[in-house]
């Protein structure tokens, strides 16, 4: 255990100085905000409800699919851990200013969003981590069957859309059973979500977040096109070719 301990460390180590810190930033920025806009329910009808994170968790998916093509899919994996833990920090100040008295204004709004709710905390960590374990190890197999020319534009475009979608489908699932069909009807005064808003919000989630996909894949593909051309990562990719 102890061995394996220091390799995971040593391995972690050199990817965080491998990875570009724009990647890195915008990935746990999109964590984070998810956390809060999750929330707010923005649409609910009998067949479908959508809540707030609908409208940055492409981004969080896009800068996976980025790390899993250059790096890997064991890469993404821990860079998503470190998101994970980092938002949950985030959580733990809000929650500690939010809890802090002060007689200066009604910050009531404000304790009541950053205050944030233990099971939507709860629910977000457990989705986005199971999401992205699943996003990632898709996103490599199926780059893995082209085997002609992984690197071109329809390899890409496979890889990132259908590990997306599904990743993404996962993930407002898991969410909205933890969240709204498990805990809401508890501790919100019955307010819930049925399995079918739930199925609902996860297909019609996974296909809004598909499209924005869609919409800026050229970007995500570019950047991995400089990324190779300009060997960025070398470090890291040697390591792990050694291993």
């Amino acid at each position: 255990m102890k061995n394996w301990f220091l390799k995971e460390k040593k391995e972690f180590g050199i990817l965080l100085r491998s990875i570009p810190a724009t990647v890195v930033t915008l990935f746990v920025v999109s964590v984070i905000s998810m956390n809060l806009l999750a929330n707010k329910t923005l649409l609910q009808l009998d067949w479908i409800a959508l809540d707030g994170g609908i409208l940055i968790s492409w981004l969080s998916f896009m800068c996976m699919d980025i790390i899993t093509k250059h790096y890997g899919p064991g890469a993404s994996n821990r860079i998503s851990v470190l998101a994970a833990a980092i938002n949950l920090l985030t959580c733990l100040i809000f929650f500690v200013a939010s809890a802090i008295p002060s007689n200066a204004a009604d910050y009531t709004a404000f304790d009541s969003i950053f205050g944030g709710t233990w099971f939507i905390l709860l629910g977000s960590t457990v989705a986005f981590l199971s999401s992205a374990v699943i996003n990632n190890t898709l996103n490599w197999l199926i780059g893995r069957c082209f085997k002609h020319n992984p690197d071109g534009k329809a390899a890409y475009a496979a890889r990132t859309y259908i590990s997306t979608f599904i990743g993404q489908f996962m993930d407002n699932f898991i969410f909205s059973i933890i969240v709204f069909v498990i805990f809401a009807p508890i501790f919100w005064n019955g307010f819930h979500w049925s399995v079918l808003q739930c199925a609902m919000c996860a297909l019609t989630g996974a296909v809004a977040e598909l499209i924005m996909e869609i919409a800026f894949s050229p970007i995500g593909y570019r950047i991995t096109k400089r990324w190779q051309e300009e060997n960025v990562g070398r470090k890291y990719l040697e390591y792990i070719n050694r291993k």
